[in-house]
């Protein structure tokens, strides 16, 4: 069984990149679960005086998650032509950490204009060493509504889509080994 993790750089309640990591969960392939990381806003402000035997519970927490996943799924919105601070926060958890070293992952994308945070997540997980999957998905979900977006989700051609993209992230994975 395949464990990927699925991770939604949103705090919003009603956020398009949390719904889109809830619908690959729902939607993963046979062979592969997708659990959702759902303590982004739990983590403390990093700080590298509070590593090793200092690190705070929530952080340690993300890091044995993303150690034990086999590859992991961001979904990110994109603030100010940049990744959102609390994503950002959550990857400076993990940089003298083995966790991300060689670990898959997979782009997300829930606005066809999110642009200048997909390069900068990429470039920020490429720097930590992530293998980063050229494929990924993008599911145009920007200014919907709630019940607007779990009717795009549900559409057969986006459920396909999501299928297929874990099942290249999977096909990935499984030649990294």
């Amino acid at each position: 069984m395949l464990n990927l993790l699925a991770i939604s750089g949103s705090l919003r309640a009603a956020s398009t990149n949390s719904a889109l990591v809830a619908a690959l969960a729902r939607n993963a392939p046979a062979g592969g679960r997708v659990t959702i990381y759902d303590g982004l806003g739990r983590l403390p402000i990093f700080n590298p005086d509070d590593e090793g035997e200092r690190t705070p519970r929530a952080a340690a927490e993300l890091i044995d998650a993303v150690t034990g996943a086999d590859g992991i799924i961001v979904s990110c919105p994109e603030y100010a032509h940049g990744v959102p601070g609390g994503l950002k926060n959550a990857l400076d958890w993990l940089v003298s950490r083995d966790a991300a070293v060689a670990k898959p992952a997979m782009l997300a994308h829930a606005s066809p204009r999110s642009l200048f945070a997909r390069a900068a997540l990429a470039e920020i997980m490429r720097t930590m060493s992530f293998a980063m999957y050229d494929g990924g998905l993008e599911i145009a979900l920007l200014g919907k509504k709630p019940p607007e977006v779990e009717g795009i989700l549900a559409e057969p051609g986006n459920v396909v889509a999501m299928r297929d993209a874990v099942q290249g992230f999977a096909e990935f994975i499984r030649g990294q080994t």
